[in-house]
């Protein structure tokens, strides 16, 4: 038997001992060397050779991941590890470091039940770190520490080995920081991470060694000798004394959940049934005889095995051949492949038991995030995306035999990555693409045009805007167009904590199914308990409440009303931009006994046109998304950065200096950050290394909002002139 089989063997072995799985992720900011890791951890583990760690790059498979040098999808590996005499099977999915794909992160999370977090010596926590440790900890992900690049630290920066002690707290303290402010409240204090345990690693994934306290302890490797031995360029023996990948899983098999202790804690948050009965309690215990319950965390398309479903199996047994019932999709679907990842590789299986990361086929209206059991049951908690789409592209097929091909794809696009959204616009005929921003809409188009093969035409891109109201509106009647249904609504601003709220999950999408456990958690953030209640459906960062008493056939409309609310909330009447930060109460209404009279043509135009009507009279505002930039430069190219920031409208947050580089931070406009790149490098002769996040929504100024819904309208093929409160408040 050869190494790879005895590989496979060890893996089926350990798949079945769930006390032995750690089921991990690697997160960091852009170019922390994370991959270069991941590699050294799979060189470590026997999957490829030494010489090839850290230049392969065998999880960034993808040829645009090589040609870019970043990481664009997350990738799955599964592998062996020997801590302490025992075999442990570790899954790992290596997580991208862009905040363009920050919805691959997410996702991951929602398998995994433990990550390390990289950190470069060098640059310290960046905003994109804060990012994926709040990620992690909302799913209730461990985390652990590794310091990378401490050579930069010994050899460019020449640090004594004391200053490098106190640059390794200072990065401890503010991963502790976030810790402390966005870990679950029971976890604050035991997920903290603490160097004399272990749970904190430091050392140079690119030549591939690393220390923690009880690995120097064990083995009395001092850290002098590290110093003198990277200063000498001996990686070899640096290699042998302190092997990475030894002491990064020894911390991950030490301090990071099997799956059996972290079911416990994360199945009651993730997961909103009944955890009392029969299905809560296999889940609960990773039973892997329990009815099968699986999450999807990933849709890929293989060339030769069609859509493949990648998740996490939180009871029973996954087996070809199963039939199982799609949660949200409300479909049946066959199981037809059951496997494992090795990087690139897909390995067959028969069957993978509870707490292991899944790959099948034949769930063909599988999405991310959906699912997947052997009978009806509540479905898993929503995916919650730390950004959302804020560039568009309007995308046409050259030649008209190839629109059905291009329409396929986009939907493929979506369905693989659902942070991206599709749009067909049937008046202009236009498909609309959007993305987190220009690099993710580079990727996706390079994909489409690669896999597909088809020859597109992509118009400049386009920002999304957003619609919003700055007072409580009066009282609005919508008619129905036969005259025979009323409405009677309101619209208010949504305050900040609620948005928040709903942003982080804490109130959740969606139709409610108990209000009155969501109407105690509002009446917290300060919505009056009464009105509360009403509660209905929460959409896209908007809300729907019908704050009616006793209307007959009110019922009968609801799911009529909520679909109105949505076409008015995709749609604002500015610009017909999406809606942001809007509550809309229903206060009264009449509506028609006969079924006939009372159909979507009366009500979808009825509750539209009130909600639009309604939203002119509270004084309506266009928002903006905003990006934080974060930039390192030498000192002297100081002033060349801060005028490029001003001219984009941009605000200087913060400014910070190390040594000779100096890290501004920014939030400008996404509107006028196109072209950026090219500008900052010109600017600072090509020394700048900058990143960027998405900073939320801000109001655009009144001297500009004018003249951007102008545009707008325009490019929709609407009237051009802004409309006013009568266009939208017809007389009935």
């Amino acid at each position: 038997m050869g190494r790879r089989e005895e590989m496979i063997a060890k893996i089926k072995e350990l798949m079945l001992q769930p006390e032995r799985i750690r089921n991990i992720g690697i997160a960091a900011h852009i170019d922390h060397g994370k991959t270069t890791l991941s590699d050294n951890l799979l060189a470590g583990a026997g999957m490829i050779s030494e010489e090839l760690a850290g230049k392969q790059l065998v999880l960034d498979f993808d040829e645009q991941e090589q040609a870019r040098g970043i990481t664009i999808n997350a990738a799955n590996v599964s592998m062996v590890h020997n801590y302490e005499g025992k075999d442990y099977l570790i899954n790992l999915i290596d997580t991208p470091g862009h905040v363009d794909f920050g919805g691959d992160v997410t996702r991951a999370m929602r398998a995994i039940d433990g990550v390390i977090i990289v950190v470069d010596a060098v640059e310290g926590v960046m905003p994109q770190t804060e990012t994926v440790v709040r990620q992690a900890l909302r799913e209730y992900v461990k985390p652990v520490l590794f310091i990378n690049k401490v050579d930069r630290l010994i050899k460019e920066l020449k640090l004594t080995p004391q200053q490098m002690m106190e640059r390794f707290s200072k990065i401890i303290m503010d991963v502790n920081r976030l810790i402390q402010r966005y870990a679950p409240e029971e976890y604050k204090k035991k997920w903290m991470v603490k160097v004399e345990d272990g749970s904190v690693a430091f050392g140079s994934a690119y030549y591939n060694w690393a220390l923690s306290v009880p690995f120097m302890q064990r083995t009395g490797v001092k850290f002098n000798e590290i110093i003198d031995l990277t200063l000498k360029g001996d990686n070899k023996t640096l290699r042998q004394k302190a092997p990475l990948h030894v002491v990064v899983l020894d911390m991950v098999v030490r301090h990071l959940p099997n799956p059996i202790e972290a079911q416990k804690y994360r199945i009651p948050h993730l997961w909103q049934g009944d955890i009392n009965s029969e299905i809560g309690q296999a889940m609960l215990n990773c039973d892997p005889k329990g009815k099968m319950v699986m999450v999807v965390t990933k849709i890929i398309i293989d060339k030769h095995a069609g859509e493949v479903a990648t998740g996490r199996v939180w009871s029973g047994t996954v087996k070809s051949g199963m039939e199982v019932y799609l949660i949200n999709s409300k479909r049946k679907a066959r199981i037809q492949q059951v496997g494992i990842y090795m990087g690139p590789e897909r390995i067959n299986m028969d069957a993978v038991p509870a707490g292991n990361i899944v790959a099948v086929t034949g769930l063909r209206d599988a999405m991310a995030g959906e699912t997947v059991a052997q009978e009806p049951i509540e479905p898993f908690e929503a995916l919650h995306y730390v950004s959302e789409p804020v560039v568009t592209v309007a995308i046409e097929a050259k030649n008209v035999k190839d629109l059905p091909r291009l329409i396929e794809a986009l939907r493929q696009l979506a369905k693989e990555d659902p942070t991206l959204h599709v749009k067909i616009d049937e008046e202009t005929g236009q498909h609309l693409l959007s993305g987190m921003g220009e690099l993710h809409l580079e990727v996706k188009l390079h994909k489409l045009k690669r896999d597909w093969g088809i020859d597109i035409e992509v118009s400049e891109p386009i920002v999304v805007y957003r619609e919003s109201i700055t007072k409580p509106s009066p009282m609005v009647e919508g008619k129905s167009p036969n005259k025979h249904n009323r409405f009677y609504i309101v619209v208010e601003p949504m305050p900040d904590e609620i948005y928040n709220a709903i942003k982080e999950g804490i109130i959740p999408e969606g139709r409610i199914k108990n209000p009155k456990e969501v109407a105690k958690k509002l009446a917290e953030l300060g919505m009056d308990y009464e009105i509360a209640r009403g509660i209905v459906d929460v959409y896209n960062g908007n809300m729907f409440l019908d704050n009616t008493k006793g209307i007959q056939y009110l019922n009968e409309v609801m799911d009529l009303l909520i679909d109105g609310f949505h076409q008015a909330m995709d749609e604002g009447p500015l610009a017909r931009e999406p809606v942001m930060k809007v509550i809309v109460r229903l206060l009264d209404a009449q509506v028609h006994e006969d079924n006939v009279h009372r159909g979507p043509a009366q009500i979808y135009p009825a509750i539209r046109t009130a909600i639009h009507c309604a939203m002119m009279k509270a004084g309506p505002v266009l928002y903006e998304p905003y990006q934080k930039v974060i930039i390192n430069i030498p000192y002297e190219y100081m002033g060349a950065v801060s005028r490029e920031i001003s001219q984009r409208r941009g605000q200087l947050v913060d400014m910070r200096q190390e040594g000779e580089v100096m890290t501004i931070i920014a939030e400008a406009p996404v509107a006028e950050m196109f072209g950026f790149a090219g500008a900052i490098r010109s600017a600072t002769s090509g020394r700048a290394l900058w990143s960027t996040e998405h900073a939320g929504f801000k109001k655009v100024p009144n001297e500009l909002a004018q003249q951007i819904i102008r545009q707008i309208r325009q490019r929709k093929g609407l009237n051009p002139e802004p409309p006013t409160e009568k266009d939208v408040c017809p007389m009935f």
